[in-house]
Protein backbone atom coordinates (compact mmCIF):
# COMPACT_ATOMS: atom_id res chain seq x y z
CA UNK A 1 0.00 0.00 0.00
CA UNK A 2 1.37 3.39 -1.03
CA UNK A 3 2.36 5.78 1.76
CA UNK A 4 0.41 9.06 1.97
CA UNK A 5 2.07 12.08 0.40
CA UNK A 6 3.54 14.32 3.12
CA UNK A 7 1.67 17.58 3.53
CA UNK A 8 4.76 19.57 2.62
CA UNK A 9 5.03 17.78 -0.71
CA UNK A 10 1.34 17.98 -1.60
CA UNK A 11 0.46 20.57 -4.20
CA UNK A 12 -1.53 23.42 -2.67
CA UNK A 13 -3.62 26.06 -4.40
CA UNK A 14 -5.62 29.19 -3.77
CA UNK A 15 -6.57 30.02 -0.21
CA UNK A 16 -4.89 26.90 1.19
CA UNK A 17 -1.57 27.94 -0.34
CA UNK A 18 -2.00 31.56 0.75
CA UNK A 19 -2.70 30.47 4.34
CA UNK A 20 0.31 28.15 4.35
CA UNK A 21 2.58 30.96 3.15
CA UNK A 22 1.31 33.37 5.79
CA UNK A 23 1.64 30.76 8.54
CA UNK A 24 5.21 30.10 7.41
CA UNK A 25 5.95 33.83 7.45
CA UNK A 26 4.55 34.15 10.98
CA UNK A 27 6.53 31.15 12.24
CA UNK A 28 9.69 32.58 10.69
CA UNK A 29 8.96 35.93 12.31
CA UNK A 30 8.55 34.25 15.70
CA UNK A 31 11.76 32.23 15.43
CA UNK A 32 14.14 34.63 13.70
CA UNK A 33 12.64 38.10 13.98
CA UNK A 34 11.92 40.64 11.28
CA UNK A 35 15.54 41.65 10.63
CA UNK A 36 16.65 38.10 9.79
CA UNK A 37 13.51 37.03 7.97
CA UNK A 38 13.89 36.79 4.19
CA UNK A 39 11.63 35.80 1.34
CA UNK A 40 13.95 32.82 0.80
CA UNK A 41 13.66 31.65 4.42
CA UNK A 42 9.86 31.84 4.30
CA UNK A 43 9.79 29.93 0.98
CA UNK A 44 11.96 27.19 2.49
CA UNK A 45 9.73 26.92 5.54
CA UNK A 46 6.63 26.76 3.36
CA UNK A 47 8.27 24.13 1.10
CA UNK A 48 7.71 26.17 -2.04
CA UNK A 49 9.61 28.28 -4.53
CA UNK A 50 10.39 31.93 -3.90
CA UNK A 51 8.54 32.94 -7.07
CA UNK A 52 5.33 31.80 -5.40
CA UNK A 53 5.87 34.46 -2.72
CA UNK A 54 6.77 37.22 -5.14
CA UNK A 55 3.61 36.61 -7.13
CA UNK A 56 1.66 37.66 -4.03
CA UNK A 57 3.90 40.12 -2.18
CA UNK A 58 6.47 42.48 -3.68
CA UNK A 59 8.84 42.32 -0.71
CA UNK A 60 9.21 41.02 2.81
CA UNK A 61 7.59 43.98 4.55
CA UNK A 62 4.38 43.42 2.60
CA UNK A 63 4.54 39.73 3.44
CA UNK A 64 5.12 40.40 7.14
CA UNK A 65 2.26 42.90 7.30
CA UNK A 66 -0.01 40.33 5.68
CA UNK A 67 1.11 37.69 8.19
CA UNK A 68 0.42 40.07 11.10
CA UNK A 69 -3.08 40.74 9.81
CA UNK A 70 -3.67 37.04 9.10
CA UNK A 71 -2.69 35.65 12.51
CA UNK A 72 -5.63 36.93 14.64
CA UNK A 73 -8.12 35.83 12.00
CA UNK A 74 -7.03 32.19 12.09
CA UNK A 75 -6.42 32.08 15.86
CA UNK A 76 -9.65 33.54 17.25
CA UNK A 77 -10.27 33.76 20.97
CA UNK A 78 -13.35 31.67 21.93
CA UNK A 79 -16.47 33.63 22.81
CA UNK A 80 -17.58 32.62 26.35
CA UNK A 81 -21.13 32.15 27.60
CA UNK A 82 -21.23 32.56 31.38
CA UNK A 83 -24.85 33.72 31.57
CA UNK A 84 -24.13 37.36 32.46
CA UNK A 85 -22.59 40.28 30.58
CA UNK A 86 -19.91 41.06 33.22
CA UNK A 87 -19.00 37.38 33.40
CA UNK A 88 -18.71 37.11 29.62
CA UNK A 89 -16.56 40.24 29.40
CA UNK A 90 -14.28 39.14 32.23
CA UNK A 91 -13.77 35.74 30.59
CA UNK A 92 -13.29 37.19 27.11
CA UNK A 93 -10.81 39.87 28.15
CA UNK A 94 -8.86 37.28 30.12
CA UNK A 95 -8.76 34.97 27.11
CA UNK A 96 -7.79 37.77 24.77
CA UNK A 97 -5.04 38.93 27.09
CA UNK A 98 -3.56 35.47 27.40
CA UNK A 99 -3.97 34.67 23.72
CA UNK A 100 -2.79 37.96 22.27
CA UNK A 101 0.13 39.03 24.46
CA UNK A 102 2.74 37.10 22.44
CA UNK A 103 1.17 38.31 19.18
CA UNK A 104 1.46 41.94 20.26
CA UNK A 105 5.05 41.40 21.42
CA UNK A 106 6.14 39.87 18.10
CA UNK A 107 4.26 42.43 16.00
CA UNK A 108 5.66 45.34 18.01
CA UNK A 109 9.19 43.92 17.84
CA UNK A 110 8.84 43.68 14.05
CA UNK A 111 7.78 47.31 13.80
CA UNK A 112 10.77 48.54 15.75
CA UNK A 113 13.22 46.15 14.06
CA UNK A 114 12.80 47.77 10.67
CA UNK A 115 9.27 47.10 9.45
CA UNK A 116 8.21 50.67 10.21
CA UNK A 117 10.93 52.11 7.97
CA UNK A 118 10.82 49.44 5.26
CA UNK A 119 7.07 49.72 4.83
CA UNK A 120 7.13 53.53 4.94
CA UNK A 121 4.55 53.66 7.72
CA UNK A 122 4.01 56.21 10.46
CA UNK A 123 3.76 55.07 14.07
CA UNK A 124 0.02 55.67 13.95
CA UNK A 125 -0.31 53.45 10.86
CA UNK A 126 1.80 50.73 12.48
CA UNK A 127 -0.37 50.89 15.59
CA UNK A 128 -3.51 50.42 13.49
CA UNK A 129 -1.96 47.43 11.70
CA UNK A 130 -1.17 45.76 15.02
CA UNK A 131 -4.39 46.64 16.80
CA UNK A 132 -6.69 46.08 13.84
CA UNK A 133 -10.30 47.19 13.78
CA UNK A 134 -12.42 47.46 16.89
CA UNK A 135 -13.71 43.91 17.40
CA UNK A 136 -17.41 44.77 17.87
CA UNK A 137 -18.53 42.41 15.14
CA UNK A 138 -16.65 39.52 16.79
CA UNK A 139 -18.21 40.05 20.20
CA UNK A 140 -21.65 40.99 18.95
CA UNK A 141 -22.94 37.66 20.29
CA UNK A 142 -22.11 38.68 23.87
CA UNK A 143 -23.92 41.99 23.60
CA UNK A 144 -26.87 40.47 21.75
CA UNK A 145 -27.31 37.83 24.47
CA UNK A 146 -27.13 40.51 27.17
CA UNK A 147 -29.72 42.58 25.28
CA UNK A 148 -32.04 39.59 24.99
CA UNK A 149 -31.66 38.86 28.72
CA UNK A 150 -32.61 42.46 29.49
CA UNK A 151 -29.21 43.37 30.95
CA UNK A 152 -28.60 46.15 28.42
CA UNK A 153 -30.50 48.07 25.77
CA UNK A 154 -28.38 48.17 22.63
CA UNK A 155 -30.47 51.03 21.23
CA UNK A 156 -29.25 53.31 24.03
CA UNK A 157 -25.53 52.51 24.14
CA UNK A 158 -23.10 54.22 21.73
CA UNK A 159 -20.70 51.95 19.79
CA UNK A 160 -17.75 53.73 21.40
CA UNK A 161 -18.94 52.54 24.82
CA UNK A 162 -19.33 48.95 23.61
CA UNK A 163 -15.82 49.05 22.13
CA UNK A 164 -14.24 50.60 25.22
CA UNK A 165 -13.30 47.41 27.16
CA UNK A 166 -11.49 46.04 24.12
CA UNK A 167 -9.82 49.33 23.26
CA UNK A 168 -8.44 49.53 26.80
CA UNK A 169 -7.31 45.91 26.74
CA UNK A 170 -5.48 46.30 23.42
CA UNK A 171 -3.86 49.54 24.59
CA UNK A 172 -2.60 47.82 27.75
CA UNK A 173 -1.31 44.86 25.75
CA UNK A 174 0.54 47.11 23.34
CA UNK A 175 2.10 49.07 26.19
CA UNK A 176 3.13 46.14 28.39
CA UNK A 177 3.29 43.22 25.91
CA UNK A 178 2.07 41.01 28.76
CA UNK A 179 -1.35 39.57 29.70
CA UNK A 180 -3.44 41.95 31.76
CA UNK A 181 -3.53 41.39 35.50
CA UNK A 182 -6.87 40.04 36.81
CA UNK A 183 -7.34 43.20 38.89
CA UNK A 184 -6.98 45.36 35.78
CA UNK A 185 -9.57 43.30 33.89
CA UNK A 186 -11.94 43.50 36.86
CA UNK A 187 -11.47 47.27 36.92
CA UNK A 188 -12.16 47.66 33.19
CA UNK A 189 -15.39 45.69 33.42
CA UNK A 190 -16.77 46.49 36.86
CA UNK A 191 -15.37 49.97 37.60
CA UNK A 192 -15.41 51.51 34.11
CA UNK A 193 -17.62 49.72 31.61
CA UNK A 194 -20.67 48.59 33.59
CA UNK A 195 -21.18 51.95 35.39
CA UNK A 196 -20.86 53.71 32.03
CA UNK A 197 -23.44 51.39 30.48
CA UNK A 198 -25.85 51.99 33.34
CA UNK A 199 -25.31 55.74 33.03
CA UNK A 200 -26.07 55.63 29.30
CA UNK A 201 -29.25 53.66 29.87
CA UNK A 202 -30.49 56.05 32.53
CA UNK A 203 -30.39 59.01 30.15
CA UNK A 204 -33.41 60.09 28.11
CA UNK A 205 -33.64 57.99 24.96
CA UNK A 206 -33.57 61.02 22.65
CA UNK A 207 -30.14 62.11 23.86
CA UNK A 208 -28.45 58.73 23.92
CA UNK A 209 -30.06 56.65 21.15
CA UNK A 210 -27.47 55.13 18.88
CA UNK A 211 -27.55 55.92 15.18
CA UNK A 212 -27.41 52.23 14.28
CA UNK A 213 -27.26 48.74 15.68
CA UNK A 214 -24.19 46.57 15.84
CA UNK A 215 -23.12 45.29 12.42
Amino acid sequence: MAEPVPKAARRRHGEELQAALLEAAWEELVETGYAKLTMESVARRAHTGIAVLYRRWANKDQLVLAAIEHYPNVHPVPIPDTGTLPGDLLALLTGMGEGRASFFAIAAASVFSGLLTDAGMTLAQAREKILGDAPLSRVETIYRRAHDRGEIDLDRIPPAVLAMPFDLMRHDLLMSLEPLEPARIQSIVNDLFMPLVHDQQSRPAASSRRAGRLP
